[in-house]
């Protein structure tokens, strides 16, 4: 397993939880590497079962949710699917105003997250 400067892995079965390290993901920067993380979980690493914890996130740039996006796209290609959960409600407003509610499965807590697969 590589080492991730944006990311914390666990693992329940064949489920991978991430956990952000970042409260803020709005550095151009600090995005691209977080994006080439998070896309490495599925184009090198294989996993196809993906659950984000959002619990230590309190803001997101739009170039992060261009990441989440393309995220999205290579899981569902890989024959996978992703959740996403813990998002604070003013992450969520943003989710909802720009209709990424519907693409993604957000659940409330990480145990329902897993529990949907």
């Amino acid at each position: 397993m590589a080492d991730y400067q944006h990311i914390v892995l666990n693992e329940v079965a064949d489920i991978t939880v991430v956990h952000f390290l970042d409260s803020r993901i709005i550095e151009d920067l600090a995005i691209q590497q977080l994006g080439a993380e998070l896309f490495s979980l599925v184009e090198v690493e294989g996993r196809k079962k993906l659950v984000l914890n959002f619990s230590t996130v309190n803001f997101m740039s739009s170039s992060a949710l261009s990441k989440l996006i393309n995220l999205h796209k290579k899981v569902v290609a890989a024959g996978g699917s992703m959740k996403l959960c813990n998002i604070s409600p003013d992450i969520r407003e943003i989710f909802t105003i720009t209709n990424l509610n519907r693409l993604f499965d957000i659940r409330k807590e990480e145990a329902d997250a897993i529990a949907a697969f």
